[in-house]
């Protein structure tokens, strides 16, 4: 098991590259059951996640070839069982369920595994693919799916307690592409991820539209065919890093970024203090830091809104900025593990009920931390380049989750860091 040894003080500077989208890849990867021919996937970042996507496609029969960014899959024949020992690993590998549904008129999917940030029920998932027609069974905890006669067209409404559901979205959306007729799913999720899978659909010949609007029109078409499709950009890598040019950088560039993406992180990041300036295509940014930097209040909300995946962050951004903060979590407001580990490190903090209050202070000390979740390890790394001392990030699979080489770019843009075997 590896561990991070992160050296504060450096400053930051130079450019990197962003990585293609986590979160856009995994449903993309599992769309690819829905055709007997070949896709071609490119900008697929190399993280564990993606790998274990890749892991559950193979036992499922799929032909995989990786190369450098880029996967090659031949879903020519499949099963209609997902295996435990895969599944287990990563929340995301719901997504197969839809898929496998649609094309093979059943599926068997063992209720995911992930990362411990509350509770991230499946019923809005089951809600909307039993609209379709689907029978849901559970048996040993398997999910057990089945349309014996297909699916067919519906209106669903996906609206759930804490926001639109993403990956529900993602599955009903696919299970839909080879259902008959139309269906309509309202209060859909509008993140770029989603409007990313349904651009990669449209390419594979389904008829999409409205993704990215709240309101996305599927009509079913009989099957659907091989093709290329380039992954959009990371935005949350991109905010971790426009977040550790904020903490400790000296004139940071990231490339291969999407502006509009960007909107919200970058105006916390302004109210905050700080200076972000994009290129004419909005491809490029540079951050720069600003003396005059002060607390903000934030809300995460459901995309356009503050995304929670960059709530820990921004915590550690805001620990050592002057003045009071107050971050609500209105996502998983159970998503706070990072601030016990934080205050380890010297940061005032006080959560309560979803809501953190942060006191900034003039700096942080070393010392041993352990990640709980993929997104708490990037704050407590954020945190640490501007620590004192050396600070020992432990558990370090979770960050391996999502972001890609995450230590080579940092000592890319000149930060001491140093990955170790953790006795």
């Amino acid at each position: 098991m590896d561990k991070l040894i992160v050296h504060g003080g450096t400053a930051l500077r130079g450019s990197i590259n962003i990585s293609g989208s986590k979160n856009a890849s995994l449903p993309i990867l599992a769309a690819t059951l829905l055709t007997g021919e070949p896709c071609i996937i490119r900008r697929v970042p190399d993280v564990s996640d993606t790998n274990y996507m890749i892991q559950i496609l193979s036992a499922l029969g799929a032909d995989v070839e990786r190369s450098s960014g880029t996967v090659r899959i031949t879903c020519e024949e499949v099963s209609d069982r997902a295996p435990y020992e895969l599944v287990r690993r990563m929340r995301a590998s719901i997504c197969v369920m839809g898929p496998l549904l649609a094309r093979k008129r059943r599926a068997v999917v063992s209720l995911p595994g992930g990362c411990v940030i509350g509770d991230r029920p499946v019923d809005l998932h089951l809600r909307g693919l039993e609209a379709l027609g689907a029978k849901v069974e559970f048996e040993g905890g398997n999910l057990i799916l089945t349309a014996p006669d297909g699916l067919r067209g519906a209106e669903i409404d996906l609206r759930g307690t804490h926001g639109p559901t993403v990956l529900g979205t993602d599955n009903v959306m696919m299970a839909a592409t080879l259902a008959d007729g139309q269906t309509v799913i309202e209060s859909a999720a509008a993140e770029p991820e989603v409007l990313d899978l349904a651009n990669f659909l449209n390419a594979m010949g389904a008829k999409i539209q409205g993704a990215g609007t709240r309101r996305i029109v599927i009509e079913g078409v009989p099957e659907l065919h091989g093709t290329e499709h380039t992954v959009i950009p990371d935005r949350i890598e991109a905010g971790t890093f426009m977040v550790a040019a904020a903490l400790a950088g000296d004139g940071v560039t990231l490339r291969r970024v999407c502006r509009d993406h960007l909107k919200s992180i970058t105006a916390a990041l302004e109210q905050s203090g700080h200076c972000v300036e994009f290129n004419a295509a909005g491809d490029v940014c540079t951050l720069l830091r600003n003396g005059q930097t002060r607390g903000v209040d934030l809300v995460t909300a459901p995309y356009p809104g503050y995304p929670t995946d960059m709530q820990a962050q921004m915590t550690a951004l805001l620990a050592t900025t002057p003045g009071i903060s107050v971050i609500k979590d209105t996502i998983f407001p159970q998503r706070f593990m990072h601030c016990a580990e934080l205050k380890r490190m010297g940061a005032d903090i006080k959560v309560d009920h979803g809501t953190v209050v942060v006191r900034g202070v003039s700096q942080l000390s070393a010392a041993p931390v352990m990640a709980s979740d993929l997104r708490a390890s990037a704050a407590l790394v954020l945190a640490a380049l501007t620590a004192k001392g050396a600070t020992e990030i432990s558990r370090l699979y979770h960050i391996d989750r999502g972001y890609e080489h995450i230590d080579e770019k940092l000592l890319m843009l000149g930060a001491h860091v140093e990955r170790v075997k953790d006795r």
